[in-house]
Parts: structure tokens; C-alpha cells; sequence
């Protein structure tokens, strides 16, 4: 994986600043643009055949427009659509760069903001994390995602009612809105994890194997990745508090308030379960060695009752001609049970003082 990503990074070695390359995994079969165009009063939803028709799209009256890209690694599209809305090719540069560190850019004429969308695949038990890249524009915003499906259902239902904010604010609330799903998709997930962790504590306690400590190293990566993709949120969203800038109103700087909020509580939920993590290793380690005191402990307490037992056995083995319990009829019977009653008897001992 590692060679692959470093492969994937020398592409772009010694090549000029705003050179179009997608540096990342090819994730959707083909690049789809959706477009809604929308006011108070009217929405249009399409999608669109080709880039040129964006053009016709730009300058509409009263309208604001919204256009969702799925797919980077077709660099034409990105291109025209860039040169459709004056994108500086720096800004076309970071879009086409899956691997880019959350942040926030103030253009003058637009404002890019890009941060990581996660999905949870359950079935394998895995975070899907994609990069989304958020460009708001004077009457337009667009976004470009690394595939099809994200977690701006909810959002588009609510783009079609006619008396939602969504419809009567600007493209700024939009694009809060965009934001504010994501972030409210990491509580979903934290929250999954919060489950996953809990039946880990009780199995921790109970009976942990191997396959427990794979886990628990499994979720310690997830927490690391998710604190990874989440930690610059703060810089992200403080920067669109104070950036002075008219593409930002004062009505919206009121909403991104309170995601800087969320934001801090996913962060605080990711330092807290990363804790819980790596205290959870301590206790794996100190289980797996109490229950190897237990086992040792048994052993020998077994150990310790038959010692006097072979020491009566290795004498009467000796075979001496003149011991006189060789030739005595209940010799063997006696010797059985009074070994028999030694061993009885330590074990009871053993058991008052505590020992087993």
C-alpha cells in the first residue's frame, strides 16, 4: 500500500505548480455531474451530458446553482469546469489530490474548502474515507467527491421543499449545510465504534484471546485515521468564522458556530475512545498474564501433592529384600490408601488457606 501511495505521489515530481494530474485511486466508473438550480420558489434537478453545458448554467437571474461532481480522475472535466468558473489552477490542482490535509482557501472570488467525508462499511468493519471539495462561489457552489453515494441524502430532500432554509438562504447555508452532514456522519460513526468498544471491555474482562488483541489494533489505526481526518476540521471551520469575506454572511457565521462545536466534541469523542484503546491493551496484557499466574499457580499445587506421593512410591520401589511391608499381605492396600489420604488431605489444606 505504501509503495503504491509514494508511486502515486512521484507522478507529480518536477512538474510546474497548477499541473493537472489526479494523484489518487480511481473510484467511480465514470465521472456523473448533477446540477440543481434552485430559489425560493423553483428547483431544477438534472444531470448533465456534458461539461459545456455548465456555461449556459452560470448566470441565471435570481437563481443559485449547485453542481456535484462524482469521479476525479477524468482531468478534462475538472478543467473545463474550472476554466467554465475562473478556478485557479492551484485550486483545480488540490481537487484532483485525494490526498490532501482538510483546509480552508480564501480565492477572493471564491472560497475552497476541502475535508474528508467518511462511510462506515459495515460488512467488513471498515471506514470508507473519501476526499469532498467544497469551491462557494458568489450565486454557485461546487463540490467535487471521489465516487458516487456520500451522506447528502437527507440534504437534497430537504433542498425540495419550498419553505426550507436550505431554498431561501444563500449558497453560503448551502454550503454549511454540506459541511454540517459530513460532521454529523462522524457522530454515526463514533458512535458504532462507542458499541464495538464497550462488547470489547466486556470480552476483555471475560475471555480474551489473540483475535481480541487484533481488534483492539484494528480499532487503535481506525481511531488514528479518523483523528487524522478530523483534527484540521478546527482550523477549517475557524477559518470560515473569520475570513472577511462577502461570500460568507453573517447569518451563516451563526451555523458554523455551532459545527466548530461538533467539531470539537468528535474530537474530544476520538481522544477519549483512543484512551480507552490503549488502556485496553494494558488490561489484554495484564489478563493474559493473570490467567498464566492461575494456570502456573495449579500446576503446582498438582506439583506439590505428588511430590510426598513419588517420595512413598520411590521407597517402596527400591525392592530391598528385608523391608518388611514387601511381604505384608495388606501392604499395597494400606500404602494406596494412605497416599490416598495424603493427597486428600493437602488439598483441603491448600484450599483453607487460600491457595486454590
Amino acid at each position: 500500500m505504501k509503495s503504491g501511495t509514494f508511486r502515486r505521489k512521484q507522478s507529480k515530481v518536477g512538474l510546474a505548480p497548477g499541473t493537472l494530474v489526479h494523484v489518487g485511486e480511481k473510484k467511480a466508473e465514470k465521472v456523473t455531474i448533477r446540477v440543481w438550480i434552485y430559489n425560493d420558489e423553483e428547483l431544477i434537478e438534472k444531470e448533465l451530458q456534458t461539461i459545456d453545458e455548465c456555461q449556459a448554467l452560470k448566470n441565471q437571474p435570481g437563481m443559485k446553482l449547485w453542481i456535484n461532481v462524482d469521479g476525479l480522475d477524468r482531468i478534462e472535466v475538472i478543467e473545463k469546469l474550472g476554466s467554465c468558473f475562473k478556478i485557479h489552477p492551484l485550486t483545480l490542482e488540490d481537487i484532483l489530490n485525494a490526498g490532501q490535509r482538510p483546509k480552508m482557501e480564501d480565492y477572493d472570488s471564491y472560497i475552497y474548502t476541502v475535508l474528508k467525508m467518511m462511510l462506515l462499511d459495515t460488512e467488513n468493519e471498515e471506514i470508507v474515507i473519501d476526499q469532498v471539495s467544497i469551491i462557494i462561489g458568489p450565486n454557485y457552489i461546487l463540490s467535487f467527491q471521489e465516487r458516487e453515494g456520500d451522506v447528502f441524502d437527507l440534504l437534497r430532500e430537504r433542498l425540495k421543499n419550498p419553505a426550507s432554509r436550505l431554498r431561501k438562504g444563500g449558497v453560503d447555508y448551502l454550503a454549511y449545510g454540506l459541511i454540517d452532514a459530513i460532521i454529523d456522519n462522524y457522530f454515526l460513526i463514533l458512535e458504532h465504534f462507542g458499541e464495538k468498544i464497550e462488547d470489547l471491555e466486556d470480552e476483555l474482562v471475560r475471555d480474551p484471546d489473540p483475535d481480541t488483541l487484533k481488534i483492539i489494533q484494528k480499532y487503535r489505526r481506525d481511531m488514528i485515521l479518523l483523528r487524522k481526518s478530523v483534527w484540521p476540521l478546527r482550523e477549517l471551520i475557524n477559518g470560515l468564522q473569520k475570513v472577511e469575506s462577502e461570500l460568507i454572511t453573517e447569518a451563516t457565521q451563526i451555523y458554523l458556530r455551532d459545527i466548530y462545536d461538533h467539531t470539537i466534541q468528535v474530537i474530544d469523542s476520538i481522544e477519549a475512545f483512543r484512551d480507552i484503546l490503549a488502556s485496553m491493551v494494558d488490561v489484554y496484557l495484564s489478563s493474559v498474564s493473570n490467567r498464566m499466574n492461575d494456570i502456573m499457580k495449579v500446576l503446582t499445587i498438582i506439583a506439590t501433592i505428588f511430590i510426598p506421593l513419588t517420595f512413598i512410591a520411590g521407597v517402596y520401589g527400591m525392592n530391598f529384600d528385608y523391608m518388611p511391608e514387601l511381604r505384608w499381605h495388606w501392604g499395597y492396600p494400606v500404602v494406596m490408601l494412605s497416599m490416598m489420604l495424603l493427597g486428600i488431605s493437602m488439598f483441603f489444606y491448600f484450599k483453607k488457606k487460600r491457595w486454590i
